[in-house]
């Protein structure tokens, strides 16, 4: 039976640590792992835009030896009303693989019930599975591990706050979200991620004070305040997130070693100042760089090619 990642919950902390500890010898030995796909071609979905994601799949397909497929939902029959799960039958007869971004996460369950190879998450508005694995791996480099870390995100609960939850207590560090009330993540995210904590030694906390959350912080994270499909939102949510910008002053609260991440795209002057994303403290270019180190190595674990 195939092997899906469409959440962090997918992973148990040891396969997550495995990935994270691959991703590390595909970083500094790209060449040895440059035909592990050969032979493999990897459908690439897109119902939703994509700058980093679509790039580093591409080139990480690419780059393994393999024959990335990249489509459009518009371009598929999808787009004329055929369903996903029929969609995952006539795929899994051309390709080794399926990568979907999309809108809700029963999509790519629907997708995966009937499909016969893997598929992944590459987004979707409940979670961002792909991002948080390219998160811990940035912190690994900037922090020598996540455990016992404290991780604080400011901002929306969203997609990444909730895969951010769920990886942050698999590897045992001390997750905070700050959120105006109202805005946090769903509670059955929040249960899941305090469970899994009570195993790792980690902690899991939603919190409404940007400063207190900030405090003593080893890693500051924040994503935009209107995620995709949330463009009618903008002035309203500026309005309401503007105490939660990560900005000078809760930099100075945090860690003096605190690393500062964006999953990007940002808004410069909304969620994140200027002076921060360009500042020392940022990882964010690294962070970005991650993705395609993080996603070889997924593929080559969900293959069993590592």
């Amino acid at each position: 039976m195939a092997r899906n990642y469409l959440s962090v919950d997918d992973l148990t902390p040891e396969e997550l640590d495995s990935i994270l500890e691959l991703t590390g010898k595909v970083k500094t030995e790209p060449g040895a792992y440059a035909d592990r796909l050969r032979g493999r071609s990897v459908a690439l979905i897109f119902e939703k835009p994509s700058t980093r994601t679509r790039v580093s799949f591409e080139v990480g397909v690419a780059e393994l030896g393999g024959h990335p497929l990249v489509i459009s939902s518009s371009e598929l029959q999808l787009g004329r009303g055929e369903t996903i799960e029929d969609t995952g039958r006539v795929l899994s007869r051309y390709v080794d693989a399926i990568v979907l971004r999309t809108f809700e996460q029963e999509r790519l369950e629907l997708l995966a019930s009937t499909a016969s190879v893997p598929v992944v998450n590459s987004l979707s508005d409940f979670e961002h599975p792909c991002q948080a694995l390219a998160d811990l791996f940035t912190v690994r480099e900037r922090l020598g591990g996540g455990a016992g870390r404290t991780l604080t995100y400011l901002g929306d609960g969203n997609n990444v706050a909730h895969s951010l939850l769920l990886a942050g207590a698999k590897a045992g560090m001390h997750v905070r979200v700050a959120t105006p009330p109202g805005f946090g993540p769903i509670p059955q995210v929040v249960n899941r991620a305090a469970e899994i904590a009570e195993q790792t030694g980690g902690s899991v906390e939603v919190l409404h004070d940007p400063m207190e959350a900030a405090r003593n912080a080893d890693v500051l994270y924040t994503d935009v305040w209107a995620s995709m499909g949330q463009e009618d939102e903008v002035d309203e949510r500026e309005l309401v997130f503007r105490g939660y910008q990560v900005d000078e002053k809760l930099v100075s609260l945090a860690s003096p070693a605190v690393v500062v991440m964006h999953c990007l795209p940002a808004h410069r002057g909304m969620e994140i100042a200027a002076e921060v994303i360009d500042g020392p403290r940022s990882a964010v270019w690294d962070q970005a760089e991650n993705r395609l180190h993080t996603q070889k190595a997924l593929m080559l674990f969900l293959f069993d090619l590592a």
